[in-house]
């Protein structure tokens, strides 16, 4: 069973084109199910063949995940990968009848979006140095993030040919690689414009044979920033703008569409801003300021 993995896999990045992220999450949940079965039917994990995917073991393992203190969310991601991969194997034939069609996914716990106030998002975008290098790469940063909403694997992912400045917007290439024209505010585009010409080519040198990178945001080695390095920029301005709370790139997005439907934007004009594919995904973000309530 191990050996349908990999061409599961296959058919997640080629046929639905699913991120690297999701291939390796699928893969690590659907490995610790097969654990799981090896171990209540006492066999090595290379040993699982079709009979041992039945809708008892699996409800069995749904049991151990409670038992385990798994949040809702986490064991409806892991249902949701077991699922795909069942269908998968049916779609095969490998399996004749679907065990999972009677496993119900835990309903997840409904919470409100975290957000930052106007006045914070204020006083973070102002926390770089501007004087500086990494100042001005770090302000262009937060500014578009803000300004359009992007997930930070997407603003990690843009190259210098993405801009367009000229008319105010980015190309973005989202999840399952679709990719969606955003348009960028002003102060974004004069913070990117002030990173490009007076930064990133000192970012640039750094990198030493290297000097060919197309990343739009370079790290201080001269190649592209990491995802983990945004978030460590954006939570290192939040702790010196005493905003009294963990921020992380997500809220800055979360913050963007607050703010637009507060202003009155409309929700499906908010939705294709965001690369939401359900307008659903968009509503949770009709909630109301305390201001507003």
């Amino acid at each position: 069973m191990i050996i349908w993995v990999k061409q599961f896999s296959d058919h997640l990045r080629i046929e639905k084109k699913a991120s690297n992220l999701t291939l390796r999450s699928y893969e690590t949940d659907l490995r610790q199910f097969f654990r799981f079965v090896a171990g209540k039917n006492k066999i090595d994990d290379n040993e699982i063949n079709e009979t041992h995917i039945n809708n008892i073991i699996i409800r069995e393992y749904v049991m151990e995940q409670q038992l385990n203190g798994l949040s809702r969310a986490t064991m409806a991601r892991k249902l949701s990968a077991l699922r795909t991969f069942v269908k998968f194997l049916c779609r095969e034939g490998i399996l004749s009848k679907n065990p999972m069609a009677a496993i119900s996914t835990p309903k997840k716990e409904s919470k409100l979006p975290r957000f930052l106030y106007n006045e914070e998002v204020d006083t973070l975008l102002r926390a770089p140095d501007g004087k500086l290098i990494l100042g001005r790469r770090d302000r262009a940063i937060m500014e578009l993030l803000y300004s359009s909403g992007l997930r930070v694997n997407e603003l990690v992912s843009l190259n210098i040919r993405d801009l367009g400045m000229g008319g105010g917007y980015l190309r973005v290439k989202g999840k399952g690689d679709k990719e969606r024209i955003v348009p960028v505010g002003k102060a974004a585009i004069d913070s990117i414009t002030n990173y490009v010409n007076s930064g990133r080519g000192f970012l640039l040198k750094k990198g030493g044979a290297a000097t060919e990178e197309q990343a739009l945001f370079l790290n201080k080695f001269g190649t592209r920033i990491s995802v983990r390095s945004v978030r460590n920029i954006i939570n290192k301005y939040a702790e010196l703008s005493s905003l009294k709370q963990k921020v992380y790139p997500h809220m800055l997005r979360h913050s963007f569409a607050t703010h637009l439907l507060s202003a009155g934007a409309d929700l499906r004009s908010v939705q294709e801003l965001l690369g939401h594919v359900k307008i659903s995904t968009t509503q949770i973000y009709t909630h109301l300021s305390k201001e507003e309530i």
